[in-house]
């Protein structure tokens, strides 16, 4: 777990724990699937000697608070409150479904400068579609029956894990506590399912963003614990909201993983941030 040293109140009272570093242009780096800030965390130093970098928790993960019922609206309103706090505008950095909800934020009118998303995870052509609509469906069910482990175990799968992956983590995590911290966090798959439009790429909202945007992909898939995802599954995606996006740039960085490498993706955010557009 991520210990993060400030807190902001959201609109609804919710706490939302973050970290700062740095000094100048607020940047706000927003978390993915299962992440409480600490995938996006190595990015702070790597971006601090030019900017104030915000990282933070979502609501629902690591020391953040969460308020029923669930809405992306509130989602929304935790980046709005962030941005106030950084002084009323900010640029943004999100990673996997974190790209989503830092685009969802632009086009519902947030105060964000640019913003630069890293494989965002849309499920784009006829061939997966059906899969994430069972995946969806799957996961609503389990987690209104209070399955949570099952709700996690059914994202590893749509991954491309197999049920004897699945066991081998389940038994290495146990003797570490991640499963049970990994398992605490999957009811944030079922939110995330919400603001990604079901997987879809809601084109009618993001053509309104006038924002600059960069969209980044690490190119084909090559990581085996995503092998069950088509080799250019980000890709897709990427290339489509480049098409869709009004203002966007498209940079694809060989050889990351899907977890952000800092030392490839650090210097080109330096960049983009910079740059005057």
């Amino acid at each position: 777990m991520n210990e993060m040293a400030f807190r902001v109140t959201s609109n609804d009272g919710t706490t939302i724990a973050y970290d700062r570093k740095g000094s100048g242009p607020a940047v706000i780096l927003v978390g993915g699937a299962l992440d409480e800030g600490v995938e996006n965390a190595p990015l702070a130093p790597a971006l601090a000697e030019h900017f104030t970098v915000y990282n933070y928790a979502r609501r629902g993960r690591g020391a953040s608070g969460f308020t029923e019922p669930y809405a992306v609206e509130r989602e929304i309103e935790d980046l709005d409150a962030l941005i106030a706090e950084a002084g009323g505008s900010a640029h943004l950095f999100g990673a996997s479904s974190g790209g989503a909800l830092a685009l969802e934020a632009a086009a519902a009118g947030s105060a964000i400068d640019t913003i630069a998303v890293w494989e965002v995870p849309y499920a784009v052509g006829d061939d997966i579609r059906q899969r994430f609509e069972e995946y969806v469906a799957d996961t609503r069910r389990a987690f209104d029956a209070g399955r949570d482990e099952e709700v996690l175990e059914l994202f590893m799968r749509l991954s491309g894990a197999s049920d004897d992956n699945i066991a081998a983590r389940k038994a290495a995590g146990k003797q570490t506590a991640h499963w049970a911290h990994s398992v605490a966090l999957a009811p944030t798959l079922v939110h995330d399912s919400v603001f990604v439009n079901r997987y879809q790429l809601p084109a009618d909202r993001l053509a309104t963003v006038t924002q600059p945007v960069l969209v980044t992909t690490g190119g084909p898939i090559t990581v085996p614990y995503m092998a069950g995802l088509p080799s250019d599954f980000f890709d897709r995606a990427a290339d489509e909201l480049a098409d869709l996006l009004p203002h966007a740039q498209r940079e694809t960085l060989e050889g990351p993983d899907h977890v952000v490498d800092p030392q490839t993706v650090g210097p080109l955010l330096l960049r983009f941030f910079s740059s005057e557009h």
